[in-house]
């Protein structure tokens, strides 16, 4: 069960074949500047290799102008989301809180939504945060104790869908799929879904920091953990349960997918710069 609450190295080549001792160009044009009553005694010019060095932060395939558009990698969004959830926390429940992660929810109509994931030491937070007013809208509570599943692996689709995506999420199960009312599977808005299902923010490749709070398999490890202690320091009835982690592929149910495919495009689930509108 969830409870949903609302807020305001390259190395240097020589181009010289093998066995070509003569001198080049520069070498000549040197022995014809010297003495003209001397032999010509090529000067031996120093050449600096020219190294490419590859670093991964910032990624060199990513472009700034595009990462500035999004509001979250702008200087201390994230900082103060961040803050504004402790402070929350040590309000209303006090729990301790074991890590932040900036992933991207998909629903079960495949639509992309940016969420922030905390997890303290009882639950599974799942923060719709708005990074333009830097207020949080939507904070969704899962107990640990009620998790019971975990499955890694890649996105498969219906045969005749028509929006499908590549790579690898992860779900996280919390209540019977067999219980779901047909409303609820088929309704797109619906927040009755028993399960949720992440991939990596398309902006993880940023810097150092959003490599760490965006990594898919630091989040599994971290959560797995969080729920083995709270499932052994649990009582009654839920005392018993195991935690089944599993690689399976993760099974997105939509057909026609239309509305995921503008929304998608569009980047409408996230905190985005969209430019100005005029007439």
């Amino acid at each position: 069960m969830s409870t949903i609450g609302s807020f305001e190295g390259f190395q240097p080549i020589s181009l010289k074949q093998e066995g070509d001792d003569q001198p080049s160009e520069t070498d000549r044009l040197s022995m014809e500047e010297g003495d003209p009553g001397k032999d010509p005694v090529p000067k031996h010019i120093s050449k600096q290799p020219s190294v490419t060095e590859s670093t991964l932060y910032p990624n060199p395939y990513h472009k700034a102008n595009v990462s500035r558009k999004y509001f979250v990698t702008r200087p201390g969004t994230i900082e103060t989301a961040m803050e504004d959830l402790k402070g929350h926390i040590a309000k209303t429940s006090g729990e301790k809180i074991q890590g932040f992660w900036l992933l991207t929810e998909i629903d079960h109509w495949n639509n992309e939504k940016e969420r922030i994931l905390v997890i303290t030491n009882k639950t599974l937070m799942i923060c719709k945060y708005d990074f333009i007013m830097l207020s949080c809208v939507q904070l969704q509570r899962i107990p640990l104790s009620a998790v019971y599943r975990i499955c890694l692996g890649k996105f498969v689709f219906p045969g005749v869908s028509l929006d499908k995506r590549q790579g690898e999420g992860l779900r996280i199960y919390w209540g019977s799929l067999q219980q779901q009312s047909l409303l609820s599977r088929w309704n797109p808005w619906s927040t009755e879904v028993p399960y949720a299902t992440f991939t990596e923010h398309p902006m993880r490749y940023t810097s150092e920091q959003f490599l760490e709070i965006c990594k898919l398999s630091g989040f599994m490890s971290k959560l797995v953990l969080a729920i083995q202690n709270a499932l052994k320091s649990s009582s009654g009835s839920g005392g018993g349960k195991e935690l089944m982690v599993l690689t399976e592929p993760i099974l997105i149910e939509t057909y026609m997918g239309l509305m995921s495919f503008i929304g998608n495009r569009n980047k409408l689930g996230y905190s985005l710069a969209r430019g100005s509108i005029g007439f």
